[in-house]
């Protein structure tokens, strides 16, 4: 009787060990498929991420490109001297594409760049530089004349110029000394800054300005409330 109850109980034992070697094998393959699941997700969203970053750059690119390509169509005494600055800009936004693994010299113009405050688009034919001196006298006139607190460039999205210095933009709707105040409405960051120089974007941050209001690995928002307070 007892060596019966002992073969039992070592049954018992070996009956739960195994019972406890499936459990564990399959609470293994439930957690390499909850990992794989969240692998899986973590990948999109990193490439959701990576695409932003290109668009943003490859918008700076674009937006820099359009305005080197109107100061050669109709240069005065500093177009030199812009182009200059401008091209080494350029080749700091390369250098970012390159750095985030982006399509090297991918540019795209944002569509709010070439239109006038009134939101009128450019009369076919004209050339780049007449379209951005339409821009600066409809800036001088209706944008210059909207109120302090009254929101402009509505449905422009916001990206950096690539230039260096403290906190400023550049814009083809205001002229120079116009203060406005871009806020990110993705995350609620706001900055205040003055338009310095022209360029092809109603308005266009410089880096500093948009390290102020960017979210972390973008280059462009998407919802921007862009306002005039001065």
């Amino acid at each position: 009787m007892s060596r019966r109850r002992t073969l039992g109980t070592k049954k018992k034992i070996a009956l739960l060990v195994g019972a406890a070697t499936m459990a564990g094998g399959g609470a293994f393959v439930m957690a390499n498929a909850s990992n794989a699941a969240q692998t899986t997700q973590d990948a999109r969203t990193k490439a959701a991420q990576d695409a932003g970053v290109c668009q943003g750059l490859a918008t700076a690119l674009g937006n820099n490109q359009r305005f080197i390509e109107g100061q050669r169509a109709d240069p005065d005494a500093q177009s030199q001297a812009r182009i200059e600055n401008r091209e080494a800009v350029v080749a700091e936004i390369e250098r970012k594409q390159a750095a985030s693994g982006c399509a090297v010299g991918e540019s795209a113009q944002d569509s709010q760049t070439g239109q006038p405050q009134g939101g009128q688009p450019p009369q076919a034919g004209q050339p780049p530089q007449a379209t951005q001196e339409a821009g600066q006298d409809t800036g001088d006139q209706a944008g210059g004349a909207a109120q302090a607190g009254e929101q402009v460039c509505a449905g422009s999205t916001v990206t950096l110029s690539g230039e260096g210095g403290a906190p400023a933009a550049s814009s083809n709707q205001f002229p120079v000394g116009t203060r406005l105040r871009v806020t990110n409405l993705d995350n609620d960051k706001s900055t205040t800054v003055e338009v310095n120089s022209v360029s092809g974007s109603c308005a266009l941050l410089n880096n500093a300005a948009f390290e102020q209001v960017r979210e972390e690995g973008k280059f462009l928002i998407r919802r921007a409330l862009i306002e005039k307070v001065g």
